[in-house]
């Protein structure tokens, strides 16, 4: 479960200053960004465009590059259901479907009650276990319809 800060211009300014003077500090600062207020927030893109002397493009072009940043907070739980290849192989296909039922909401979305925020990922690293999920941060192997049921529920709590 996520408790993230609102966004204060004061904080993700400490965040930029904690990171600027590393090389290549666009990724160390988004990630801090992120794990403080659950999101990169427009107004963040700004300042770090302006902090370390790159067009706001190029910032936003990391923050949509890479699938792991959200423009928006997410739920109170994070559900990220595998979607590569050997989880589709093994059933995968189904198990999502039946998730994304089971919580009436679709892959990249979060539940009018904003409880979970559903995501699609490529590869947990557990091929030899699919399908697979990961809820927050445990990751759930070998999953059928009664361990999705299960593991929705859990993240519904």
């Amino acid at each position: 479960m996520h408790n993230y800060e609102p966004f204060e211009a004061d904080r993700a300014a400490e965040i930029i200053a904690k990171h600027q003077a590393r090389e290549g500090a666009t990724l160390p600062i988004l990630h801090d960004m992120q794990e403080t207020f659950g999101h990169i927030p427009d107004a963040a893109v700004v300042m770090i465009a302006e902090a370390l002397n790159l067009s706001r493009a190029e910032v936003h072009g990391t923050v949509t590059f890479y699938h792991d940043f959200r423009k928006e907070v997410p739920g109170r739980r994070v559900l990220k259901i595998c979607r590569a290849e050997s989880c589709q192989a093994a059933g995968g296909d189904a198990i999502a479907d039946r998730m994304e039922k089971r919580l009436g909401v679709e892959l990249g979305g979060t539940t009018t009650d904003r409880r979970v925020t559903v995501e699609a990922v490529y590869c947990l690293g557990l091929c030899h276990s699919s399908p697979t999920a990961m809820l927050d941060e445990k990751v759930y192997a070998l999953l059928d319809e009664e361990k999705a049921d299960a593991l929705c529920a859990e993240a519904e709590r």
